[in-house]
């Protein structure tokens, strides 16, 4: 730990912007987060009066290729963010949780009841309980903490907030309590499971495992407690291309059974062949048995299937670009993946609400304003709501971000870096 006066002493110094250059990636972000951090030490010390403290960080993340395959044992390509949550933490020596996010009340979280919260389940607390009783049933150790948490994570974008939190808590406890043994992956595997179990919203593992690992990897989730991580290789910047993620304005709020109709369905296919999930199943199955699937399950179960097999093609076909360079190739792949998404895996809005389409519109204004043969565009994460995410040449984001922030208002559109670190001690 350090003390905090000295914590604030390193911050503001030279000696810290390698490390903030490591976590950001962007030069012009320094001063900001400088002022980020003592502002979250300030309010760390007038909550809590504590001397000692901790910084951790953890990263949202950014879909690349691979949507709705991970919940299926399929492949992705994912990436961390230079958008993280921090937290000012101390360790209290109690079986308490004590954290204050924001401008939100504090969460307290007694160790001694770690069961569910029955009725409360899309909660913070849900998700603190959740990971510490991870830890526990892993044969981890756990302890009480005070915390401050911060966070530049879009809520509702699709940037994977809920997963950057729960990266955050597993970090904490991984660094605090069991001497930063506790791999990125499980961290990543733990938070899936407070996710899916406390909170209540079953996703995949794509999230966590972003978060978690940090950079740009392609995962392979065949068995998703040792999920196969790869990382790439690969700078956007080198090549001349930036990552574009526009806010649409759209909240994810009341859309879990969106989100949980589409694993269902899918698993619905998947057991018509006696598979628990769509993993190894093949097109030519699917033709063949097309009209008992479309009869039994409905079109959208059959279009959903088609989406994971063939998405899971183009996830390989898009990792062999990226490790050869060919920008041409990963763009064209990322498209079909997006028109895949929009039109087979149907996730672009939600039909009960056919008058607010934001994705849809974001989509549109990007295909008509953007070079198909320098570009690609595609929905953004879990879908029906949050954002979009568009590749193109430097020279042309500009142009692109004026558009955008037009339609979506202001600063609607950011840039976004990939960062090469996931959860991790930032100081202390």
């Amino acid at each position: 730990m350090i003390r905090i006066d000295e914590c604030k002493d390193k911050i503001l110094s030279s000696e810290m912007e390698k490390r903030f250059l490591e976590l950001y990636m962007d030069p012009s972000l320094l001063s900001y987060e400088k002022e980020r951090y003592i502002r979250a030490i300030d309010r760390f010390r007038e909550l809590y009066g504590e001397e000692q403290i901790v910084i951790f960080s953890a990263p949202g993340r950014t879909e690349v290729m691979g949507n709705h395959t991970d919940h299926q044992h399929g492949e992705v390509i994912a990436a961390s963010i230079n958008r993280d949550a921090i937290a000012v933490v101390h360790p209290t020596g109690d079986n308490t949780i004590r954290i204050t996010s924001g401008d939100f009340p504090q969460i307290e979280v007694d160790l001694q009841d770690l069961s569910p919260c029955p009725g409360k389940e899309n909660g913070t607390k849900s998700i603190i309980k959740g990971v510490v009783r991870g830890f526990v049933d892993r044969g981890y150790r756990v302890g009480g903490f005070c915390a401050y948490a911060t966070s530049d994570v879009l809520i509702g974008a699709g940037l994977s907030s809920s997963a950057s939190f729960e990266t955050l808590i597993g970090t904490i406890l991984s660094g605090l309590f069991n001497e930063a043994c506790v791999s990125s992956e499980e961290i990543a595997v733990i938070g899936q499971y407070a996710e899916n179990v406390y909170f209540g919203k079953p996703c995949g593992l794509m999230d966590q495992m972003a978060c978690s690992v940090g950079g740009l990897i392609h995962v392979d989730f065949q068995n998703p407690e040792k999920a196969g991580v790869e990382r790439i290789d690969f700078d956007l910047c080198s090549v001349g291309y930036s990552l574009c993620i526009t806010d649409t304005k759209s909240s994810h709020h009341d859309l879990t059974s969106e989100y949980a109709a589409i694993p269902r369905e899918m698993k619905e296919i998947a057991g018509f062949f006696n598979r628990e999930y769509l993993l190894g199943t093949s097109i030519q199955e699917l033709i063949v048995h097309s009209s008992e699937l479309r009869e039994r399950f409905g079109d959208r179960a059959f279009l959903r299937a088609i989406h994971f097999v063939k998405e899971n093609d183009r996830v390989r076909c898009g990792v062999e670009a990226l490790k050869r360079e060919d920008v041409g190739a990963f763009l064209e792949q990322v498209r079909l993946s997006g028109k895949s998404s929009a039109e087979v895996l149907q996730n672009v809005y939600v039909s009960s609400d056919v008058t607010h389409q934001n994705v849809s519109v974001a989509l549109a204004v990007s295909d008509a304003v953007l070079d198909p043969k320098t570009s690609a565009h595609r929905v953004h994460g879990g879908g029906f709501a949050g954002t979009i995410q568009a590749f193109l040449r430097n020279e042309d984001v500009s142009s692109y971000k004026e558009v955008m922030d037009s339609v979506f208002g202001h600063d609607a559109c950011q840039v976004l870096k990939i960062r090469l670190i996931g959860g991790t001690r930032v100081v202390g």
